[in-house]
Order: structure tokens, then sequence, then C-alpha cells
């Protein structure tokens, strides 16, 4: 039978600790040239409006050690709106957003899946593997860009791997931080204090994560204290450029690690293209988080070496290892609606088929 699961059923299914887990596997996996990732394709074209975007996405990448392969298509309206002055890119109204997982040893279809909850989870568990490995192990103070679903995973994955005292939001609505600070303070235990400017969140933080949906750059790096570890989540392409540091925060990094570092190039991603033709970063600069967790690059230098995680991109080995543990929870828990396998699956029975 193949599970059927949607957002609903899904939240609160994973513990961040054991997403972190197998996002860390996957990478691990994709370090060592056993996990396979293909590049995110996307299909963009002006529709209904000025600034808007009809939106297709297609992800797809596998785990042996999972025996997982999951990939994920999305179709959805997008807009670039003004908030408190800045530009920000906006996905409206429904959309279709769905994983398929599939096992690798039966070549069956186990699961389709919304793939919304899915993907702020793997998001967040990919920065807090990141924070993990680069961010000072004492690190107590964080600055948080943003309010929304992206930031609160950002927060419980960096509060999984380190232990927090002290939580600065900054998001450009003053009511949507106050609530992100009253709700999150309650869920996790932790002081979380909304503050009136990016600035202010980032001066004297350990880490600073930025989770917006802005187009320009948010954070500065004249901002960074010594030792700070930063991530960031906005990927964009050659089509929607967009940014979340800016010029300075690349050259005060003296370690750059990035998810998947071919689809900067396809994407001519904004985070890092003009940069890479103005010579103020060189693609050897640039290291995956699978070379990180593999050795094949070096971590942290010392405690005052600024490191930077770009989160750039959706991947299909998230989706993978997510999807599969999502998998596992929900048959335990006897979650999700069914549906016969037999209407995916194609049997060959004895003969063989050539193209």
């Amino acid at each position: 039978m193949v599970l059927v699961l949607k957002n609903e059923q899904i939240k609160g299914l994973v513990p961040m600790a054991e997403e972190i887990e197998v996002i860390e596997q996957a990478f691990r996996e994709l370090g060592e040239g056993t996990a396979k990732n293909s590049p995110r394709a996307r299909l963009r074209v002006p529709w209904k409006e000025e600034g808007g975007q009809y939106y297709f996405n297609n992800i797809m990448g596998l785990v042996p050690g999972m025996k997982s392969m999951a990939l994920r298509i999305d179709s959805s309206f997008s807009k670039e709106v003004q908030v408190a002055g800045s530009r920000r890119r906006i996905y409206p109204g429904d959309f279709v957003g769905l994983v398929f997982l599939f096992d690798m040893d039966t070549c069956e279809l186990l699961a389709i899946m919304d793939d919304h909850v899915i993907s702020t989870m793997r998001v967040g568990a990919t920065s807090g593997v990141a924070t993990k490995y680069l961010a000072k192990k004492e690190a107590k103070i964080m600055g948080l860009l943003g309010s929304g679903e992206q930031a609160r995973t950002q927060l419980t994955a960096a509060l999984a791997v380190r232990p927090l005292k002290t939580v600065k939001v900054f998001s450009p609505t003053r009511e949507n931080r106050e609530k992100f600070a009253r709700e999150m303070s309650a869920e996790c235990n932790v002081e979380i204090v909304p503050v009136a400017s990016a600035q202010e969140a980032i001066r004297g933080s350990d880490i600073v994560t930025a989770a917006t949906n802005t187009v320009e750059p948010v954070v500065e790096g004249r901002w960074l204290k010594e030792g700070a570890h930063v991530n960031s989540i906005v990927g964009g392409d050659g089509y929607l450029a967009r940014r979340e540091l800016d010029d300075e925060t690349i050259k005060r990094a003296g370690l750059i690690v990035v998810g998947y570092k071919p689809q900067i190039f396809l994407d001519r991603q904004a985070e890092f293209a003009e940069r890479l033709d103005r010579g103020m970063v060189k693609p050897e600069d640039l290291h995956e988080l699978g070379e990180l967790l593999t050795g094949k690059c070096r971590g942290r230098r010392d405690e005052k070496e600024i490191t930077l995680f770009k989160n750039n991109t959706g991947m299909g080995i998230q989706f993978a290892a997510t999807a599969r543990k999502v998998y596992e929870k929900a048959r335990q828990k006897g979650i999700g609606t069914e549906l016969p396998l037999e209407l995916f699956m194609t049997r060959r029975g004895d003969k063989t088929y050539s193209p």
C-alpha cells in the first residue's frame, strides 16, 4: 500500500534532533560519493500580473544508506511586494507541492506526501548540521532574521546543537517578531527578545541566521563579531536575483560552506555569481557540506574566524532522508491514508523489456 500524508499529519512527527541525524547522514553519504543528488530544475514565466510568476520546480535525489529515493515537485504562483520599505518575494494562494518516496530495493512507491512541512524541516536541519560543525562550541547568543515558518525550524535546529541562552529576533513587521518571540519562548524554553533592527539582532551574536524572503541583503558584515557563524537560506537564480548577505559578509568569512555547489553555477545564484565574476570569491573558496563532514575540507580554524554556511538550494537527498524518516514514524503510529500499490506499479513478471 502507498501511504498518503498531509502536512497536518507530518507536523511534529519527527523531533528536530532526529531530523538533524538523518540530514547529516544524507550529506555524509553525498560527500563519500554514494548518495546522488540531481540539480534542482525550475520553470518560471511571467504570469497574471506585473511582477508575478508561474513557477514549477522539481528536485530528486537518493540516499542508498536509507534505501531511499525521493522526487519533490511543486506548482505555484509568486510575486514581488514591498514590506516595510524592502523588496520581498511571496507565494500567495493555493499550490501543489508533493514528495514521492521510493524504496530502492523493491522500486516501489512507498508514499506521497505534502511537501510544505517537510521543506521547513529539511532546511532547518541542514543549517543545524552546519551549525553543529562550524559554530563555536560555547555559542550562547543567536541573532535571527525572520519570523516565519523557516525561522522557527532554524531556531529549533540551532537549539538542538548549541546551548543557546538568548535569541534576538528581527522581522520588519513588529507584530510578527513579537508574536514569534512569545510563542517560541514558550515552546523552546529559551529567552527570545524581539529587536527593532537587523543590526541589533546581529551585533554581539555568536550565531547569525537569516531566514527571510528578502530580495536585497539584510546581513551586513560590519555588524558581525569575531568568531561568529552565519547561516543564510535564500538561494535565488538568474531569473530571480535574491541575496541576504552584503559584500562585507562574504569578505570577512574565512570559511564558506554551501549545500550544493553545482547549483550556484547552474542557476547563477545571486549570492555568489556576480562576486565570482568580480573575483571577490573564487570557486575553490566554496566548499560543500558533504565535504566538511567527510574531512575533504577543513573546519573552523580558530575562535576568531567567521564561518558562513549558505543553505543555497533545495536538494533531493534532503527530501529522500526526511521523507523516509517521516514514513517510518507514520507507519509506527498508524497515521495516513492508504492507496493500493497496484495503481502505480507495473508488474513485469518473468518478462524482460529492452528500450
